[in-house]
């Protein structure tokens, strides 16, 4: 089995930063996709970045400019940096791992961002 588990997530003014780290442990994961989703209040699971392990990242509009997901291999850890953060960035943010024929998932950090 593969875990996943966030962290840094909380209570951020509009306009502040957050850094989310994502802990991989358990099996080894061969050339994995890692990713960040979001699920805003009363809304479904949205994607917010995603990076590949050749190190091809990619973000939708909506975060694209604010947002850098990296990762450090050593530490089996995936990082999402979030600057220049609006309310409509308030959600749980989960982090996922696609290897091995398998997706999986952490249980979510909550991000709120106040105005």
């Amino acid at each position: 089995q593969v875990q996943l588990a966030e962290s840094g997530g909380g209570l951020v003014q509009a306009g502040g930063s957050l850094r989310l780290s994502c802990v991989r442990s358990g099996i080894a994961i061969n050339d994995p996709i890692m990713g960040w989703y979001r699920q805003p209040p009363g809304k479904q699971r949205e994607l917010v970045a995603i990076l590949t392990s050749s190190g091809y990242a990619n973000y939708p509009d909506s975060v694209k400019g604010r947002f850098t997901i990296s990762s450090d291999n050593a530490r089996n850890t995936v990082y999402l940096q979030m600057n220049s953060l609006k309310p409509e960035d308030t959600a749980v943010y989960y982090c996922n791992a696609v290897g091995n024929g398998r997706s999986y998932w952490g249980q979510g950090t909550q991000v709120t961002v106040s105005s």
